[in-house]
């Protein structure tokens, strides 16, 4: 049957972010609140080394920005508005003012900047200085291990006094600007997951928060760092946000993905423009699983590819009968247009064609499906703990956890693959 509209563009995202390598983290807009700096970088030289005049200058104006992160942080936690506020310049204030009120929205408790080395002056902009700084953060739960962003902030001096000018929207890879640092946010908090999405689309909220539970209660049986998320965050994009939220720049086909954002937190992303209502449950499940599954840093070999997108398929399918599989149809395409037959090969490219995308998903899912059927969900769990978490050859980790030589195994599955196709 054919596929929804936007089915496979979810799952080949989720690909691109983490083939990247995963780091998962990123940045955003001007106007972002920091908190104290710590160590070394917030004030003191290396032990038994004096600073030389220019760098003591520096770490004493070091020193000041982060008095002002203090205060500007123990306003955003406390819900102190203009105290937030307080520590910029004018011409900063608004986008301070969207930036507190999307965090708070999205019930900040935790946020611990880091300062990166000292001031620097800013080429062109005479009077100005940047600081690198990297926050630690947790949303709704206070004792999460906190996520992490790298931003730059700008700084002008009025008299003594440093004033915040400017935050600088971080490019880091593969994350980009995340939607609280460049958005305004709606937001629905539910018990395992919390929904944001922009004011226009407000109204979809109740109904998007109540299916994330649901896909909460699948994907929690996937998590493999020891216990599921304290919260899965997911943000439903319409045009715009789509192509600025964590860079964009994802394939035309992509309807969702799941980016990793520091300690052990994957954040999840609808495409508004290319998901048809039937299909919102599955992709929830599918992304979902992802950020359950997953280890912090992801996992960069396409070889492995069939696994990680196969498990989330399967999770997905939630039990349906294989029969019920509505990519059989591309998969049935791929198996009888020149597939190769191997699993550490399906990945698709970036620019492959819907069915040809569609197929690969198939694929990995029934492959999953298949080891499940005949090893039970466990010992594939423990299999993927080897291959993805503990990145072991997939030669080795199938005879620890199956007795079993990968390449007879591997030939099962495909066998079963092109079974099913027909």
């Amino acid at each position: 049957m054919p596929a929804a509209p936007g089915r496979w563009q979810r799952r080949r995202s989720l690909w691109v972010v983490l083939a990247l390598v995963f780091v998962l983290v990123a940045c955003g807009v001007p106007g972002v609140l920091l908190v104290g700096l710590v160590g070394d970088a917030a004030g003191r030289p290396a032990a038994g080394r004096a600073d030389d005049p220019a760098t003591a200058a520096g770490r004493r104006l070091g020193q000041r920005m982060t008095a002002q992160l203090d205060r500007q942080a123990s306003a955003l936690l406390g819900g102190d508005r203009a105290g937030f506020l307080a520590v910029a310049e004018p011409a900063a204030r608004p986008a301070l003012a969207r930036r507190y009120a999307a965090l708070r929205a999205l019930r900040v408790t935790v946020w611990r900047p880091a300062a990166e080395g000292l001031p620097a002056a800013v080429a062109g902009r005479p009077g100005e200085w940047r600081l690198a700084v990297t926050v630690g953060y947790c949303f709704v739960v206070p004792g999460c291990t906190p996520g992490s962003v790298e931003i730059g902030t700008r700084w002008r001096l009025a008299g003594t006094e440093p004033r915040l000018v400017a935050v600088e929207e971080s490019r880091a890879k593969p994350a980009g600007a995340r939607p609280w640092e460049v958005s305004d946010l709606a937001v629905a908090v539910g018990k395992r997951t919390v929904v944001a999405t922009t004011p226009a689309q407000r109204a979809k909220l109740p109904a998007l928060l109540a299916q994330a539970e649901a896909a909460a209660a699948v994907a929690d049986r996937y998590a493999l760092a020891g216990t599921p998320p304290d919260r899965y965050l997911v943000f439903y994009a319409g045009r715009t946000e789509w192509q600025r939220w964590y860079g964009g720049g994802r394939p035309k086909w992509t309807a969702g993905y799941a980016v990793g954002v520091g300690g052990g937190h994957h954040d999840v992303v609808l495409n508004a423009q290319s998901l048809a209502p039937a299909g919102i449950d599955d992709l929830l499940r599918h992304e979902l699983t992802h950020a359950a599954s997953l280890p912090d840093r992801g996992y960069s070999d396409r070889s492995s590819w069939w696994l990680v997108e196969g498990l989330a398929e399967y999770a997905g399918a939630d039990g349906q009968p294989v029969g019920r599989y509505e990519g059989l149809a591309e998969v049935r395409r791929l198996v009888h247009g020149g597939w190769n037959g191997r699993l550490d090969a399906l990945a698709p490219a970036d620019d492959a064609a819907d069915d040809r995308v569609g197929g690969a998903y198939g694929v990995g899912y029934l492959a999953v499906r298949h080891l499940v059927d005949r090893y039970g969900e466990q010992r594939v769990l423990d299999f993927f703990r080897a291959v993805v978490h503990e990145r072991r050859p997939v030669d080795v980790a199938a005879a620890d956890v199956f007795g079993e030589p990968w390449s007879a195994l591997h030939d099962d599955c495909v066998g079963y693959v092109r079974a099913v196709a027909g």
